[in-house]
């Protein structure tokens, strides 16, 4: 059965998403050699992509949010960029970097469900079939990586399994939110209000240091290349596919971002690590292939 080219592009734009923000790590990497904290980073690339979209907002003349949609904009910014960034960095302290990823990438098990319930998507068997192979996917090349620095010393208790599957779920209503004001919002008028949200959010916990060009080179690439374009690209893809298909499409991110890595600093995989790329890459392309159409909805339903 021939894929809608409309489909095609909603996949395209996804996937360009998930290969910019694949590159977070490497250079993140770099920003932390300069002598920079996670958390600032975190904070810098919230505030410089609010520059960005503010920029193209302003732009567009797309600078207005309905009264209505303030609450949401307001949980949007502390559980997508606050919550999300500090649960994170705290199951990495807490349970270890590779148990952190794999928690991460219950999202698009989180999505499924969510979606199902405020959207009405219909959860098929190739859904089901491909959500499993992303999560035993994940679960391999997070696993998998064969790094310099190990996680040695790290024990696995339930305070950062408990913050992992936090981070999971507030990663997981990216795609929610996205889908919930698709075609309602662009990508520069929504996020002009919800990064600078959740960066105040994040502003109490931030200690700042000295700059080299090359710490500030690393936070304009994050800001710019895999926060600015990456949402505009993803948000794109969110207008043309349901927001459980566009989650798992997402998940070649790790993928990514592992050839990234061993291009760039020299890590590498396990078999486990391969395997699981694999299992992603078949997730992807059942996902794909699967148009299983959905019913009309009913006018107001969303």
């Amino acid at each position: 059965m021939a894929i809608p080219s409309v489909k095609l592009k909603g996949y395209a734009y996804i996937l360009i998403a998930a290969c910019l923000w694949g590159i977070i790590g490497p250079v993140s990497k770099v920003a932390f050699k300069q002598g920079l904290a996670p958390l600032e980073v975190a904070f810098w690339r919230a505030i410089l992509a609010w520059a960005f979209f503010g920029l193209h907002a302003a732009g567009i003349q797309q600078v207005r949010i309905a009264q209505k949609d303030l609450a949401t904009i307001l949980l949007f910014g502390i559980t997508g960029v606050t919550l999300f960034y500090g649960s994170y960095q705290l199951a990495v302290q807490l349970g270890g970097a590779a148990l952190a990823a794999v928690l991460l990438y219950t999202a698009p098990a989180w999505v499924a469900l969510m979606a199902a319930v405020f959207f009405h998507e219909k959860i098929t068997w190739s859904k089901t079939i491909a959500l499993v192979l992303t999560l035993l996917g994940v679960a391999g090349v997070s696993l998998g990586t064969g790094t310099d620095q190990m996680d040695s010393g790290m024990t696995i208790n339930a305070a950062g399994i408990l913050l992992g599957l936090i981070a999971g779920f507030c990663y997981s209503l990216y795609y929610i939110f996205g889908k919930h004001f698709s075609g309602r919002y662009s990508a520069p008028n929504l996020f002009l209000y919800v990064l600078p949200i959740g960066a105040a959010g994040l502003l109490p916990f931030v200690s700042f240091s000295d700059k080299t060009p090359l710490a500030w080179a690393a936070l304009l690439t994050l800001s710019f290349v895999s926060t600015y374009a990456a949402y505009f690209f993803y948000y794109l893809g969110l207008r043309h596919l349901e927001a459980s298909r566009a989650a798992i499409t997402a998940s070649l991110e790790p993928v990514i971002a592992a050839l990234t890595a061993f291009i760039w600093w020299g890590e590498y995989f396990k078999w486990t690590g391969y395997a699981g790329s694999l299992l992603i890459l078949a997730a992807v392309i059942l996902m794909t292939l699967d148009q299983v159409e959905q019913p009309p909805r009913k006018p107001g339903n969303r």
